[in-house]
């Protein structure tokens, strides 16, 4: 097994490989350390430990474990990564965003995907990269991920989306 960290960011510009964003400098960190497919050695993903918890939920629990983090949002943030990880796909799912043609086609019933529609794009973990694969309506996430608990992740990684926006997705979802 190999040793997972969290530790205070000494600048801010390393970027979460969850969801992209910028880890502020002084705030906490959770460091994948996995073995470097581009050399000898290891390399280290950084994640908010938020984030970790939807993208990444083994590794962070394995550093929960070991580590004893205390962070103050360490209850919610075992609570997300423990709901999380039986679900694979639910893993996968990424930002929501308006379909921007009508040509692609979903993951999860195989029909095209409507312009203007509500869609989840699916990152894959593979190989210590995250790579894109296709998407899937907001309608089918729940037959996708094959739980109904996805509300969640998609307001976790929709956070950028108004308030209606993300209301009217959550329907989608639900419906």
């Amino acid at each position: 097994m190999t040793e997972h960290v969290f530790e205070i960011a000494p600048s801010g510009r390393s970027k979460c490989r969850s969801c992209g964003g910028a880890i502020a400098k002084d705030s906490i960190r959770f460091g994948e350390v996995m073995p470097n497919p581009f050399g000898d050695g290891n390399m280290t993903q950084w994640h908010h430990p938020g984030c970790a918890a939807f993208r990444r939920p083994e590794p962070l629990l394995e550093a929960l474990a070991a580590d004893g983090y205390e962070g103050p949002d360490v209850r919610e943030i075992t609570r997300q990564a423990e709901s999380i990880q039986p679900h694979r796909r639910l893993q996968r799912i990424g930002k929501a965003e308006r379909a921007s043609s009508g040509r692609a086609k979903c993951r999860a019933c195989q029909e095209l995907i409507e312009k203007e529609a509500w869609r989840l794009p699916l990152i894959f973990f593979e190989d210590g990269n995250y790579a894109s694969s296709g998407f899937i309506h907001a309608t089918c996430t729940t037959q996708y991920c094959e739980t109904q608990e996805v509300t969640d992740t998609v307001r976790h990684f929709a956070a950028e989306l108004a308030a209606d926006d993300l209301d009217e997705l959550i329907k989608a979802i639900m419906a």
